[in-house]
């Protein structure tokens, strides 16, 4: 067991035990650290978050929204660390879904839905919270380091939630989830970075960036409602609300791939509408578009649904 792994093992263990108060201070007080530290991953969501307000935005705001932003990010991973201690009653308690009636229809009705997320808010307690509902819920998640991965797994299968990676699997992950889809389930999918270097080029705050296919072509192929998410905290909770369902454009506007285009871009723009409401919430600290040079020395978050099916 290497030390990343150890540390998560440390945290399902260790800090899903300790007082909420206690866990939540000690986690701000790091986000404030690697603040005033500004490292590579800092100074890339400082970039990223520029992009989001503009150039108009004093530098001095920029740079709380950019604490802000670390602690929201903080807030994430404590969160994520507690979730498997909770009950179904405080899962569904501490997360709301704006529109979860859209939803519950699709699902009563048998169509399923595809859900295109930021990486924003707490996406593994809206995960938690589909599942503690009683809703079919399958995504696909980032193939980590093996001893890292299987533990993500198991605590995300342990909250309800089907995981299948983004490679390695015994099926492409996109054959199953078109099987999930037609059956019914939720399908959501982190939908605004795009991991395969094969995503489809968009306009995103007013530059070039690439984001994954798979929410597009799973909506194309099974014509089940495509919503896209915004995401952000609360207080007392994580919260989520549904924009959609998108217009997938029919054979007749064109072939595959530029309907694909055009549907990927109009959740881009669903995307960047629902990050400039919560910015402080939208937590990326990689490298997003084209023209920035280099990796910035960003944290990957382990994603749940890395959007590349």
């Amino acid at each position: 067991m290497n030390l990343t792994e150890l540390g998560y093992v440390a945290g399902w263990r260790v800090i899903r035990a300790l007082p909420r108060p206690l866990v939540a201070a000690a986690f701000q007080a790091g986000a404030d650290r690697a603040h005033r530290r500004a490292g590579g991953g800092t100074a890339r969501l400082r970039a990223n978050l520029r992009r989001v307000v503009g150039p108009e935005l004093p530098e001095a705001e920029l740079d709380e929204l950019v604490k802000r932003g670390l602690r929201s990010y903080a807030r994430y991973w404590m969160e994520a660390f507690r979730l498997p201690s909770m009950s179904r009653a405080q899962i569904l308690a501490n997360f709301r879904l704006d529109g979860a009636e859209l939803l519950a229809a699709d699902v009563a009705a048998g169509r399923g839905a595809v859900v295109a997320l930021p990486h924003g808010g707490n996406w593994d307690a809206a995960g938690a919270w589909v599942a503690a509902t009683g809703w079919p819920i399958t995504t696909v998640a980032e193939r980590l380091p093996e001893g890292v991965y299987e533990r993500f797994l198991a605590f995300r299968e342990g909250l309800g939630m089907e995981i299948l990676p983004t490679h390695g699997g015994p099926r492409p992950a996109f054959d199953v989830l078109l099987d999930r889809v037609r059956a019914g389930a939720v399908v959501p999918l982190l939908a605004d970075r795009d991991l395969s270097a094969r995503g489809v080029e968009v306009d995103f705050f007013g530059a070039k960036t690439r984001m994954p296919a798979g929410p597009a072509l799973l909506a194309l192929h099974t014509g089940a409602p495509l919503y896209v998410a915004s995401m952000w905290y609360e207080p007392d909770r994580a919260c989520a609300s549904l924009a959609g369902p998108l217009p997938v454009p029919g054979p007749e506007e064109g072939p595959l791939d530029q309907r694909v285009r055009s549907l990927t871009q109009l959740i881009a723009d669903r995307l960047a509408a629902g990050i400039a409401q919560h910015p402080e919430d939208w937590h990326m600290l990689q490298r997003m578009w084209l023209d920035q040079r280099g990796t910035g020395g960003g944290t990957a978050l382990p994603s749940p649904a890395a959007g590349q099916a």
